[in-house]
């Protein structure tokens, strides 16, 4: 805008001039608006073409998604379409989300597939282990009953020895308990004899010492009542003269009254007539009044001094007191003394029937004492004796019981042998799969025996199965002649010998009779033949009929 000569001098310029610098003003801010409305007009369009742009672009990518995501559900869709439970887990998931929870399900079963394999493999194992562990119980057990039908009657037998024994045992141990006890008693017993007679000398010096103190006692108690009854005579004589003298006095004091009251009588008698003479004027009654009541309480106490100083002088003639305070001081005294006694008294009663319980108690201690001491003593040997006659009767089963015991252990000795010699004949025959083939019994074992016997009883029935195939009558006519040859070799005397058979020979032509005499003691004579020839009849007779006895037991 021009400036002009008139501005800038200070001076207003005129009027169009100002006019047209406004319109130029006003045209130039038109101008500028019209730019800036242009200008924003061209930016309103620019940002609507961006945002429509953006629209369609965020639509597309509106449109790719919802295809993908359609995509993914058609395909998890598909292939969860037979598993309702688990299509609901995977439902609004991605297919990489669908997978991982897929994934991570089947890492789950896989882990509990190996889980419930090892189960199965360990419970393949406990079940072989346990039908090992049964077929080894039934072996054991049929093994067992084959033993038991093998050898039951030495199994009984065994089983009731057994059973004897421990009776006879515990029979014996409880002899012995009852036997200490019984000697325990016995020793007590005679104890108390030995310081029986002692106890009783000091009981008897104790009741004797005793009977002393009840005479002391019983003195002192009749001492007692002696001073209880001359007490009780003195307080009733005592009483007796205080209710006299009060009655006297009672009866003196209602005559004083009575005479009292005849003066009063008299003197109220004498007053009336005075004031009927005298005729005193009106208003001077009171004053008269009061003199009569002067002279009446006058009267009054002049009657009671009197009335006091009888009694006093008649107290004092009965006392021998001459001042009040000593006679009050007397019936005092004779009160406190009124008390004492009477304690005295209630206390002397109370030590005497507590001495009379005391002499009734010791009394019967010495009566008891007396009578009970000799039947205490014969209680006692009465008692000896009954103990004495149980103590024989229980060493009498003693020695019954020990008798059965040594005859149970010569059983068990002979039990014991006969096994040893069973188990000598098969010591031979060694067994292989035997539980004692790698083992040695122990003879100082307590089940030596028993385990000896199964061992000979495996022995025997592997004998037994051996000899099945066998013919058992050759098999016992060998046997029998083994034994008969063994046995006749063992019989034959020591004077028998080989009969040697005689040999052809030449005669000698130096043959001499006389040496001829020295061999004929190894000749057999007929006699010594015949004898041997019998012994033999009749060795194999007998082994025979046994053998045929044993076979029909067979």
């Amino acid at each position: 805008m021009p400036v002009t000569r008139a501005a800038l001098e200070g001076v207003k310029p005129p009027v169009h001039e100002q006019i047209s610098e406004l319109q130029n003003k006003i045209q130039l801010l038109e101008g500028d608006r019209k730019a800036f409305y242009e200008n924003s007009q061209w930016n309103i369009k620019k940002n609507k073409d961006s945002i429509s742009q953006l629209r369609q672009e965020n639509k597309k990518l509106h449109q790719k998604l919802a295809d993908l995501l359609a995509g993914e559900e058609k395909v998890i869709k598909a292939a969860f379409q037979g598993h309702p439970a688990e299509q609901g887990s995977v439902k609004n998931k991605t297919g990489e989300g669908a997978i991982q929870i897929i994934n991570h399900r089947l890492c789950e079963k896989i882990n509990q597939l190996n889980n419930l394999k090892h189960q199965v493999e360990i419970r393949k194992r406990r079940l072989e282990e346990l039908q090992l562990q049964y077929s080894t119980k039934t072996q054991e057990i049929n093994d067992i009953q084959a033993m038991e039908e093998g050898n039951i009657e030495a199994a009984k037998t065994l089983r009731t020895l057994e059973n004897r024994l421990e009776k006879a045992r515990f029979k014996t141990e409880e002899a012995v308990r009852i036997t200490g006890m019984y000697q325990k008693l016995k020793a007590h017993m005679q104890e108390e004899a030995m310081h029986f007679q002692n106890k009783l000398d000091a009981l008897e010096a104790e009741i004797l010492r005793l009977h002393n103190e009840l005479k002391d006692l019983e003195s002192v108690n009749a001492d007692a009542l002696h001073a209880r009854d001359a007490a009780r005579a003195q307080l009733q004589t005592q009483e007796e003269n205080i209710y006299r003298e009060r009655k006297l006095r009672d009866k003196k004091l209602k005559d004083l009254k009575k005479l009292t009251e005849e003066k009063r009588a008299q003197n109220e008698r004498a007053e009336r007539r005075q004031s009927q003479k005298d005729r005193v004027p009106f208003g001077t009654e009171d004053l008269i009044k009061d003199t009569q009541v002067k002279k009446l309480t006058i009267l009054k106490n002049r009657q009671v001094m009197f009335t006091a100083a009888d009694a006093f002088d008649k107290i004092r003639a009965a006392t021998g007191v001459t001042e009040a305070d000593d006679v009050v001081a007397c019936f005092m005294a004779q009160e406190e003394t009124f008390k004492h006694l009477e304690e005295m008294r209630i206390e002397n009663e109370e030590s005497l029937v507590r001495l009379k319980e005391e002499k009734d108690s010791l009394f019967h201690e010495l009566e008891h004492t007396k009578y009970s001491g000799e039947a205490h003593k014969v209680g006692i040997q009465n008692l000896m004796k009954e103990l004495n006659d149980h103590l024989k009767k229980e060493e009498k089963r003693r020695d019954a019981t020990q008798a059965d015991l040594d005859k149970v252990n010569r059983v068990l000795l002979n039990a014991k042998a006969g096994v040893e010699h069973l188990a000598s004949k098969v010591q031979h025959i060694k067994l292989e799969n035997s539980r004692f083939s790698s083992t040695e019994l122990n003879e100082k074992a307590s089940d030596y025996v028993l385990d000896l016997l199964a061992q000979t009883e495996e022995k025997v029935l592997f004998l037994m199965d051996s000899l099945k195939d066998q013919d058992k009558k050759e098999l016992l006519r060998r046997i029998e002649e083994v034994e008969f040859h063994s046995k006749l070799e063992r019989r034959l005397p020591s004077y028998n010998t080989r009969v040697k058979l005689p040999i052809a020979q030449k005669p000698d032509m130096y043959y001499d009779e006389e040496e001829s005499g020295e061999d004929d003691a190894d000749v057999v004579t007929r006699a010594a033949l015949k004898r041997q020839s019998q012994q033999i009849i009749d060795a194999k007779t007998k082994r025979r009929t046994r053998y045929r006895k044993k076979d029909g037991k067979m």
